[in-house]
């Protein structure tokens, strides 16, 4: 499709005529449109002098990527359904993506104007709102101008980028949402070179405008930096900016100028993202993209209909591939209409739709035409990084809180999650009540272990493990790209900090008017286990740690996570004051007075190397001596270290027990390892 800029005169700009691949019609946009524009963009490529005097006087004619039209000769005739928008709003986390869903549903009056409606309502996980970012994507839709928009809100942290992997599949642009101040981020190039791949339009969103040291010039042209580093097609570079405040509801084409609403965002979705290529005709085909549970229906499969038309109470074909096929009937039918799911008959190909009566529907798979249909290509995951052995609690402590204690509880369990968790795998370990859980990162796994222990199950888990590979007798390893965003003050101890991590820093620059350096580094995962806790020591709670997977590199070298050894429970018993006031000398502890502790179970840190065994449990001799005055016991107040900082601590020869109501660390027996006293 060619891309125009319509002028007063018949001067016409298309990208198609574009001697340089390497530059884009975008660099080519006045400043009226992109705001401030790309000017740097542009000038870096040899074109300050160009200058375009006429305005504006018609908006630009969006462009639809090259990759999309030119897929198969079968792709060309299939036709365009033009009264739906598939859209994914993706984004580094916490550059506002669902907030900005908030606002556009609340435009789109989903919501009446007596009804309360709490804050980031699409983060309706327990776990999402505590922490406060997305985990699982949802489907939503609004209505604008008789045109129905179909949203989907995705994770913003990289350990959950195979929920945006598996979401691109269903939509045809995505809304790529950017801060004002921070520009693009890890998360940003992951998710836009997904995009890009697929072939997708993009609208870039720049969010938080209103914040007092936004720097829109900065993050449009380094946006589009990214677009070129990530081979876009001249096409895909032509984006449409828009300028928005996602918590005030305002959107505009300039950033000096935001309208009252989000009227130009919903404007550029119509005109920038096209609606889905569907073959009505053809033989019924659906990959399923989702699955949700519910109580009474049951597993709910979730897709976009790609061809043909689906019908409730329709017997339909089962594939993942042409051997593997099964057959079905379609119990119950929807589609997503503003903040639920509404019954229909029958659905129309285009439109993304939830469908029950399949038991055993998997992720993957493709409903398809019983007689005449073929399966799609499956999902295409990238593979995990990090591994942890979970395992049956063996602590004295078992069974006191949780309901699920036994190996075939947790081996169900762990195997359940692998139904809708594309991107983990699970494998039996070593013993029958063993099994090793593999994933993007720390936090993948962390989550369902929160997840496990609310569900009521006690276990254990040993410290994360990189994945590494052997390819041609050469040792490699997986590399992440690491951000810090850091106060100048405490730079100093962050750099030596990474560089004792074998981190590689390849940029530096300033970041806003507050001061802030931001860091690039390129540092193999192991180095970023435990992390986050000493780079929030070193620069005093200030600094902001962003991590994304780059690659598979030459094994780095041995690496030191941990200076400092554990003070260790010498028996079983109930902490005292009296032995605490003692303890507290050798290093900070974990526990206060009066909590049940048992020997091997990890009550401090050590202020020295090596491990140190401690009477926790001693009480002050009884004698018949009489002191003129008790003696007074002031305790340091213990450490609280949550689930991911107990996860970070953790050593080769340790584990943290889960349990429903408490997390504690000790040390693994299996392992015996000589202890200093």
């Amino acid at each position: 499709m060619e891309t125009a800029v319509k002028f007063n005169s018949p001067f016409i700009l298309s990208v198609s005529k574009n001697p340089n691949p390497r530059i884009t019609s975008a660099s080519f946009l006045p400043k009226q449109f992109f705001g401030s524009g790309l000017s740097s963009a542009s000038n870096s490529r040899g074109l300050s002098n160009l200058h375009l005097k006429r305005s504006i006087r018609s908006l630009v004619k969006c462009s639809i990527s090259g990759a999309t039209e030119t897929l198969t000769e079968k792709k060309r005739q299939l036709m365009r359904r033009n009264d739906i928008r598939n859209i994914a709003i993706v984004a580094h986390v916490d550059h506002g993506k669902t907030t900005l869903v908030d606002a556009m549903l609340k435009q789109a009056k989903v919501f009446r104007d007596n009804q309360f409606v709490q804050e980031r309502i699409m983060d309706s996980n327990d776990l999402e709102r505590e922490r406060g970012i997305t985990i699982l994507s949802k489907n939503t839709s609004i209505s604008y101008k008789d045109m129905k928009i179909n949203i989907i809100d995705t994770p913003g942290h990289s350990d959950f980028g195979g929920e945006v992997e598996r979401i691109l599949n269903m939509v045809e642009g995505v809304l790529l949402v950017v801060d004002s101040v921070e520009g693009p981020m890890p998360q940003t190039r992951f998710v836009l070179k997904k995009a890009l791949e697929f072939g997708h339009a993009v609208v870039v969103v720049v969010n938080k405008i209103d914040r007092p040291s936004a720097r829109p010039d900065y993050v449009v042209n380094s946006t589009f930096e990214l677009f070129i580093e990530l081979n876009a097609t001249d096409e895909q570079c032509d984006f449409q900016v828009i300028y928005a405040s996602g918590i005030n509801g305002k959107a505009g084409l300039s950033p000096e100028k935001l309208a009252d609403d989000l009227g130009p965002l919903f404007e550029s979705i119509l005109r920038c993202i096209p609606g889905p290529r569907i073959d009505r005709d053809g033989a019924l085909q659906m990959l399923v993209t989702n699955i949700e549970y519910d109580e009474h229906k049951g597993r709910i499969a979730i897709g976009r209909l790609h061809a043909g038309v689906l019908q409730k109470g329709m017997d339909v074909k089962v594939c993942m591939s042409e051997d593997a096929c099964r057959y079905a009937r379609i119990s119950e039918l929807f589609v997503y209409e503003k903040f639920s799911r509404a019954p229909v008959e029958s659905v129309e190909a285009g439109d993304i739709c939830a469908v029950c009566g399949i038991d055993d529907i998997q992720i993957g798979e493709t409903i398809a035409d019983k007689d005449s249909g073929k399966p799609l290509p499956a999902i295409k995951i990238e593979e995990p990084t990090v591994k942890m052995s979970f395992s049956i609690n063996t602590s004295p402590f078992v069974g006191r809180e949780g309901k699920y204690v036994t190996s075939r509880n947790l081996r169900d369990r762990l195997y359940r999650e692998l139904e809708r968790n594309l991107a983990m795998k699970v494998e039996d370990g070593e013993t029958s009540d063993t099994f090793v859980v593999s994933g993007r990162g720390t936090l993948h796994i962390t989550i369902l272990i929160e997840n496990m222990r609310r569900e009521g199950y006690e276990f254990m888990v040993g410290p994360p493990k990189v994945i590494n590979k052997k390819v041609d007798d050469q040792l490699l390893e997986p590399f992440e790209i690491a951000t810090v965003e850091v106060p100048e003050e405490h730079m100093g101890p962050i750099v030596e900090l990474l560089g004792k991590r074998r981190g590689r820093m390849f940029d530096m620059q300033n970041v806003g008017s507050e001061g802030t350096t931001l860091l690039k580094y390129k540092i193999p995962t192991r180095g970023l286990l435990g992390l986050r806790n000493a780079i929030l020591t070193a620069s005093r709670g200030t600094a902001v740690l962003n991590t994304i997977f780059d690659g598979y590199g030459p094994w780095a070298g041995d690496i030191s996570t941990r200076d400092q050894g554990s003070l260790v429970a010498f028996e079983d018993g109930t902490t005292t004051s009296y032995a605490l006031s003692s303890s507290q000398e050798r290093g900070k502890m974990f526990v206060g007075p009066g909590v049940e502790v048992y020997r091997g179970q990890i009550v401090g840190i050590h202020q020295r190397p090596g491990d140190l065994s401690l009477n926790v449990c001693k009480k002050k001799a009884a004698t018949n001596v009489r002191s003129n005055k008790e003696q007074t016991v002031v305790l340091d107040t213990p450490l609280d270290y949550s689930l991911d900082d107990c996860i970070e601590y953790i050593q080769e020869d340790e584990l943290v027990e889960v349990t429903p109501l408490s997390i504690r660390m000790c040390k693994n027996p299996k392992l015996t390892k000589k202890t200093g006293r």
